[in-house]
This record gives C-alpha cells, structure tokens and sequence, in this order.
C-alpha cells in the first residue's frame, strides 16, 4: 500500500531507502528545532509556545508535503524569514506579536493566490536573477550578523555604530563552539549543526558557575506538555493597516524566492526534472508550501518554507513524499522536550546562525558583477539588509535602483515590464513607511 501510494517503483526507490532519507532529511533541518524558538524568543515571546508552534508547523507541512505533493522536501519555519518577523517587524517597527502574526497569515493567503492563479511565474519573471541572488545573500549576512551580536563578537558603539566585543568567558566559548560546529559542517555529519549546538551548550555549562559572572544554562528539566498559547492569538484585522503593507510584501516575495530557489536546488540534485529542466510536481508544492505559511500565522510562529536541507535526504536516495512524512514524524517528540531544549541559551546558536548566513551566500557567484547595472542594485540590495536590519529595504531599493541603472543605460527593453508594477508598490511602501 506505502509502495503504490507514493509511487515508489516509478522513481524506483524502496521503503527502506526513503526512511533513511527521511532521517537524513530530519537530522540536517533540525536545528532549527531549537534556533527558531531562540531567534523569535527575543520578541518576549515564551519558549515553549514557540518551540511547540515550530515543532507542529515542521510536522504537519512536511507531513503535508509529501501526503499531497509526493515531493521529499522537508518544511519549516525558514531563515530569514523569522529574522524579518522578530528584528524588522516586531522589534525594529514594533508591531505587536499578534498583528505580526496576522501579517504572516496575510502573506500565506496572498501566495495562496498566487499559486492558484498561476500568478508567481510573472512575477518571478519579472525579478531579476541578480536580484535573486542578491537577496538571498542580503538575508545571510542578515541572519549571521545576528549571530555575532548573540555570541557577543559584535556589539553596540557610538562612535562606530558597531565595534568588535570584549574578549570574555562568553566570547572564548563561543569561539571554541563555533570551532566544534565548523568541524561537523566541513566533515559534512549529517545533523552538524544540532550536535555543534548541544556541545556548544555544554561548554557554556561552566559560565557563571567556575568562572564569569552570567550563568547562561540552567537545567529546568526535560519533559512538559506542549504549550498552545500561541495557538488562534493573531490579529487578523490589526494587520490590514496600510503601515503593515511593506511587511507583508516583503513576506510574500522572500518566501516566494526562497521556496523557488529551494524547488530548483533540490530538484537538480536528485534528477526530480521534466524534460524542461524544471522541476516536477511543483504546483502541488507550491500550494502546500503557501498552505503551511498561512497557518503558521495560525499557530503562532513565522513563515514556513521549503528548507534547502531537503537536499542531504534527496542525496541519500529519497525520491518520493515517504521521505517528508518520516522526516516530519521525527519532529513529533520534541513536542514535549521544552523544558530541556530551553537551556540551551541564544549564544550557543550563534555558531549555526554563523554558518546559515555563510550557506547563503552561494548565490554571489550568480551575479554579473563585470556588469554594473547588474552589480550596482545586486549590491545595495544585499548590503542594505543588514546594515538597515530590515529585509524589506533592502528588497525596495534593490528594485528601484535596478531599474534606475538600466534606464540610464538605455536598455529599458531589458526592463520587465510587470517590473514597473513592482516599482510603484515599492515607492507606495516607502512613503505609507
């Protein structure tokens, strides 16, 4: 019955091969088990409920993902996108948690619509590659520049804005937990950075007790029942207000580009094409991809997508949706682990945020940047994001200034003319900002 109904014999793959896909799958997309809750808890939201939100969405989605699309692609609540929703939206505009979440609920609808009525390829064709590109790079120093700040390597200045950290306890364990994770990553142990956390966590055991004067882990016990607090607190109606709209925007286009660029990744390294190139089954993953977005508002925590890290359980031999389905059981237990995974504190994750951002930053050799109406708008998209701390922006001006550049060029037939849309609403959003 498992066989026919994924169709395991078409992509000629057995049981026993996908359910260790599915843990491959499991063990390199489950930091962020622990790294979401600890991004999103700096909006004082509580651990628990977000470590029981994260857990359910990465469960259901991925579960979703392969019931329905039969696609071995794991979801969960993406990188990026859950630094956009604490540091621009809830902190840096302060919108309060449950408009937040609304805007994340609007944002899943609108893809919603967009899959439906097959508007996301005008879209994406109208974006520019090297903005793409750009963006996704824009988000990793965003999200590694968060790391820093977390370990304490980079702290606030006046004259500088930004200086370099003190030497402390702190920064020395940091500095030997990212060694620790570097080592798992550059030796490509499946699960690297889940373990670099835990061991990184254990090293700072010691802080506040033998040596410094912070105690940054204490052990608060190891089981507890799921916290559904979050669950239904969005604001649907706070998050219509014209100020909200750059958000939702900037929402809508990160995960549009993220799930795309995630789809053709992963479908190029298992051979998951069509006779195009393009990869199979995309409609149906898309769909489930915007349905777990919208109820990720729902339950409480931001944006879900289609996580890269599919790509170690594809290479290890998943070609069908049994390979999501085991992979997002394996998050089911982690549903009562709160209390023990809340001890590892936000510097320990420091060192995987470190790495994501430097995962992210393949798409820089994709930019043209011999030429300069293509490299100048890549560059202030991707430099934007973290020195404005906001993801929006750096989407915002890149698209204005790429269009800038390539009319004073005069190559404005190279312009996409849906692009001229896209520019209004980015000047709307700059001036209802």
């Amino acid at each position: 019955m498992i066989k026919s109904f994924f169709r395991l014999d078409e992509f000629k793959t057995s049981i026993k091969t996908e359910l260790i896909a599915g843990l491959t799958s499991f063990l390199a997309c489950s930091y962020i088990i622990v790294v979401n809750p600890g991004v999103l808890s700096a909006t004082g939201i509580e651990y628990s409920a977000l470590l029981t939100a994260t857990v359910l969405i990465s469960m259901f989605s991925s579960i979703a993902m392969g019931v329905y699309a039969n696609n071995p692609i794991v979801l969960a609540p993406g990188m990026g996108l859950n630094a956009f929703f604490t540091f621009s939206l809830v902190i840096g505009m302060k919108v309060p948690v449950p408009t937040a979440l609304g805007a994340v609920f609007w944002s899943g609808v609108i893809f919603i619509l967009l899959s439906v009525f097959k508007l996301r390829e005008l879209i994406i064709d109208s974006i520019p590659v090297s903005l793409q590109k750009a963006i996704a790079c824009g988000i990793g120093l965003f999200i590694a520049f968060i790391g820093f700040k977390n370990a304490g390597m980079v702290v606030d200045s006046a004259p500088t804005l930004v200086a370099m950290g003190p030497v402390n306890p702190i920064t020395v364990s940091f500095f030997i937990g990212f060694a620790i994770t570097c080592f798992f990553v550059l030796r490509k142990i499946q699960g690297g950075l889940l373990f670099g956390i835990i061991l990184t966590t254990i090293i700072f055991i010691p802080i506040g007790r033998l040596y410094g004067d912070q105690i940054l882990v204490s052990f608060k016990g190891v089981f507890a029942y799921p916290d559904f607090s979050l669950f239904g607190k969005l604001d649907f109606m706070g998050a219509l207000k014209w100020s909200l709209y750059p958000a939702i925007f900037s929402l809508v286009f990160t995960d549009l580009f993220d799930t795309l660029s995630t789809f053709v990744g992963v479908s190029q390294v298992g051979g998951l094409v069509d006779d195009n190139g393009r990869p199979i089954r995309m409609k149906k993953s898309l769909l489930v991809d915007a349905v777990a977005t919208t109820f990720s508002g729902i339950i409480g925590v931001s944006p879900t997508t289609s996580f890269i890290e599919s790509a170690a359980g594809i290479q290890a031999g998943g070609r069908t949706g049994l390979t999501s389905v085991v992979a997002g059981l394996l998050f089911f237990p982690f549903l009562f682990l709160s209390p023990l995974l809340s001890m590892i504190p936000t510097q320990a994750t420091a060192p995987a945020l470190i790495l994501v951002g430097a995962f992210m930053m393949a798409p820089v050799l994709k930019i043209k940047w011999d030429e300069l109406e293509e490299a100048i708008p890549a560059f202030l998209a991707m430099i934007l994001i973290p020195l404005t701390f906001s993801i929006s922006h750096g989407i915002i001006w890149g698209f204005l200034s790429y269009t800038l550049c390539k009319l004073i060029m005069g190559k404005h037939k190279e312009i996409p003319k849906f692009l001229y849309v896209i520019d209004g609403l980015c000047l709307l959003m700059l001036f209802i900002h």
